[in-house]
């Protein structure tokens, strides 16, 4: 190896560790910034041309990122995802139920809105409901957040990983989600079975009394267009319409208005997770360009190649390393290079993404769980979230290999 190619792969690995980890010690740095220095080192330092960083960012998927953050604020703004928790959620008469409703519901929404969005607008509804009715509340949110992770297996649009993936591979919408919706849902009662496993004391057989409903404040001509921005949208991923082009047709439709100051839209989009994306591309291009993938590829292939079983394990152990996009983006020159590459690109959506409910740390969604659940006094603990995530991962990803074997 080069002194250059020593010199990234260096730089790359303390990169991904920043990543995995979320911060360094002292410094005040999130992923993204962590991501945006180390893309400025490593351009500096030869390992990529700053013309080949810039070409190297995949406008479409940042596009399709961008426009459904657009969408996805608008729907919450109009009061969207409030009414649909409140009302599906209310419907349940026995914890078990509850827990039914909270995961189907997380799941489901996730696979269609992205599934940070969904965390962020039903963790605080779930703590609400939980506290009224005077339940333990760390089941549910952890229920939450492992289902709205395994939902959004389903389709292209449901996380971030799967976005990337739906672009690289060119798979269109409806044969992504014919493939992977039956894993998602067997994936959903899993997490069902196993979370009133863990916390068979809160499931015993009672009914639920709730307090009066809540009404919800909907703003209805930002809540009918947003329906309708929607709809539209996903009638034209069904009719093949290109994916990052259908939801940028959404999000353009939903800033022509004469109400909503724009301003209030783009507040609330998350500016460095875009900033996130776009230098985790130019990493792992510098994987190239510096010489480092022909050493990789030679020793990853055969073992890769070995069988489904070997890929997703592979796939979940880099996602929990690395974190599950960053481990997407190592793989997406990759599997071009494989025979079969649908069948390896549906598998490496379905295992990074369930790998992500094994920590905490996991992905971004558990997160947002945990934070949003501290700012109101409820703490979810490292330890205390395993207890269910160790088993769901496993379970999960034991069902998507079997599912993905009987497929192929």
């Amino acid at each position: 190896m080069s002194f250059l190619s020593i010199f990234s792969l260096i730089a790359i690995t303390v990169i991904l560790i920043g990543v995995a980890v979320g911060r360094y010690p002292v410094l005040r740095m999130n992923r993204a910034t962590i991501v945006l220095v180390g893309t400025a080192i490593l351009i500096f330092a030869g390992s990529i041309s700053l013309d080949q960083a810039f070409l190297s960012i995949d406008l479409h998927t940042i596009t399709l990122l961008f426009a459904m953050m657009i969408i996805n604020v608008n729907l919450r703004l109009c009061g969207f995802f409030d009414l649909i928790t409140n009302k599906v959620i209310l419907y349940a008469k026995t914890p078990g139920q509850l827990l039914s409703f909270i995961i189907f519901s997380s799941g489901v929404l996730s696979a269609i809105f992205l599934n940070d969005t969904i965390v962020l607008v039903f963790t605080p509804l779930v703590l609400e409901i939980t506290t009224a009715l005077k339940r333990n509340p760390i089941p549910y949110l952890v229920a939450t957040a492992t289902a709205a992770n395994v939902g959004s297996t389903a389709t292209i649009i449901g996380n971030p990983q799967n976005m990337i993936i739906g672009i690289a591979s060119g798979i269109p919408f409806t044969e992504f989600a014919f493939y992977l919706t039956p894993a998602a849902l067997g994936g959903l009662v899993i997490v069902w079975f196993i979370v009133v496993v863990i916390y068979r004391k809160e499931f015993k057989k009672e009914r639920l009394f709730y307090p009066a409903e809540q009404r919800v404040r909907l703003y209805l001509p930002l809540f009918y267009k947003s329906i309708i921005a929607s709809v539209l949208m996903m009638l034209a991923f069904i009719l093949g319409v290109s994916v990052p082009l259908a939801a940028l047709g959404g999000a353009s439709l939903l800033l022509i208005t004469r109400r909503l100051k724009p301003e209030r839209v783009f507040r609330e989009i998350d500016w460095s997770l875009l900033v996130f994306f776009a230098g985790l591309f130019v990493v792992t291009a510098a994987v190239e360009t510096s010489g480092l993938s022909k050493h990789l590829f030679a020793t990853a292939i055969p073992f890769l190649e070995d069988g489904l079983f070997s890929f997703s394990i592979t796939a979940a152990v880099i996602s929990n390393l690395v974190s599950n996009v960053p481990a997407v983006l190592l793989f997406k020159p990759v599997i071009p290079l494989m025979a079969d590459q649908n069948v390896f690109w549906l598998t490496l959506g379905m295992a990074t993404t369930f790998a992500g409910n094994l920590t905490l740390l996991g992905s971004v969604a558990n997160l947002i769980v945990a934070e949003s659940a501290k700012s109101r006094g409820v703490h979810l603990s490292f330890t205390e979230y395993l207890k269910a995530g160790i088993p769901i991962t496993i379970f999960t990803l034991l069902w998507g290999i079997l599912w993905m074997s009987f497929l192929f």
